[in-house]
């Protein structure tokens, strides 16, 4: 198969995207155009894909990264087999580019891999008068069902089918467990791995980092939103924390091994209820104990297998003790650590899931050929 995969608002490097569905379809030999803000991003496309530059779509003004994005859909759609797309905001491309694909006859299938919850991320977007929100939130409604009648959907959380008519495969953000095993936690660097905001606890990290300084310093890997940027910097200069910013998913994991602990500090919002935050099942993953706020699927993941410590919202002081008191118990750090990893490996292996993903676009290909539509996806039932 041949497969454009686009995005106007995610990183080049976004691991779901790179390092685990363009990897498991490089891996079966098919051929790859990915289509991304890598100028914006300031990084060039991997040497082994053909990579096409798109402007980003940040703020409140998106037309320029849409209108680049129909271009190429209309241009490129009708040479591949697969349009695979990773933003709501790239569904607006599509009413006029499908006609033109069908007078064509030769549309590809057109999947929306639907990463998170649309409608209640917006109620975070700073951007976004308050005003505009509720009535945004019953717009994305709408489109997303107007894109379960045309699309094909992927999802990234089981929990996004209640949003649905119809049932839709999930593909989960499982981590790739390192073959070799990890080095056992220490007890002098804590992690934080991953996009950072108010929301996501980018201040608690640093309330953090200066309770447990000097004894145990906090790397902190990852892009921030505009509002909290120099907020980090600053504390970076200062010594505070180690701020690596934006790494390729190669690199960043390759600072987890070793670390006395994971942080995941999301605040209680409603876009992270229904998700399991990728980073804890990567902690997880490289034997990194997890100290997570109760974010119900990583709470549930932390008290199931028992690899780390739950600690309340919005907290530092109690996420700096919990870090203590891995520092403290050996046996509780490598007890937790083993058991995340042992989890990971059994339950949360992207490897395990890899061919699925692939064997799904395989098989709407073939069933578009033979004549299948949309419309014939299994119904949701009760």
């Amino acid at each position: 198969m041949r497969i454009l995969v686009v995005t106007v608002v995610h990183h080049p490097e976004d691991a779901r995207i790179l390092h685990r569905e363009i990897a498991a379809l490089r891996e079966r030999g098919h051929q790859v155009v990915y289509a991304a803000p890598f100028s914006a991003r300031e990084v060039v496309p991997r040497p082994y894909l053909e990579g096409v530059d798109l402007p980003r779509a940040t703020g409140r003004d998106r037309r320029a990264a849409l209108r680049s994005a129909r271009a190429l859909l209309a241009e490129r759609g009708t040479e591949v087999d697969v349009v695979l797309l990773h933003d709501p905001e790239l569904l607006l491309t599509l009413p006029g580019t499908l006609r033109r694909w069908r007078r064509a006859g030769a549309a590809p299938v057109t999947v929306w891999d639907v990463h998170e919850d649309t409608a209640a991320a917006l109620t975070m977007k700073a951007w976004l008068p308050k005003a505009l929100r509720p009535p945004l939130r019953s717009a994305v409604r709408a489109a997303e069902r107007l894109a379960e009648r045309h699309l094909r959907l992927l999802l990234a959380e089981d929990a996004y089918q209640a949003r649905f008519r119809r049932v839709h495969p999930v593909v989960p953000n499982f981590a790739t467990a390192p073959a070799d095993p990890p080095a056992p936690p220490g007890t002098d660097r804590v992690v934080y791995l991953g996009h950072l905001s108010r929301a996501r606890g980018a201040l608690d990290l640093i309330a953090t980092a200066r309770l447990l300084a000097p004894d145990v310093r906090v790397e902190v890997i990852g892009a921030a939103d505009p509002d909290v940027r120099h907020i980090l910097a600053r504390a970076d200069r200062d010594g505070v924390l180690r701020w690596h910013g934006f790494l390729p998913n190669d690199r960043a994991l390759h600072r987890l091994s070793g670390a006395l602990a994971g942080l995941s500090l999301l605040h209680d919002q409603p876009n992270y209820r229904h998700s399991r935050p990728t980073k804890v099942v990567e902690y997880m993953a490289h034997g990194v104990p997890v100290v997570t706020t109760p974010n119900p699927l990583a709470a549930e993941l932390v008290e199931r297998y028992d690899c780390g410590l739950v600690v309340p919202y919005e907290d530092p002081r109690a996420a700096a003790e919990a870090v203590r008191r891995l520092a403290a118990d050996t046996e509780l750090r490598l007890r937790t650590a083993r058991l995340g990893r042992e989890a990971a490996l059994s339950a949360f292996d992207w490897q395990d899931r890899s061919a699925e993903f692939v064997d799904l676009l395989e098989g709407w290909v073939k069933e578009e050929s033979a004549g299948v539509t949309v419309a014939g996806d299994e119904a949701r039932t009760g």
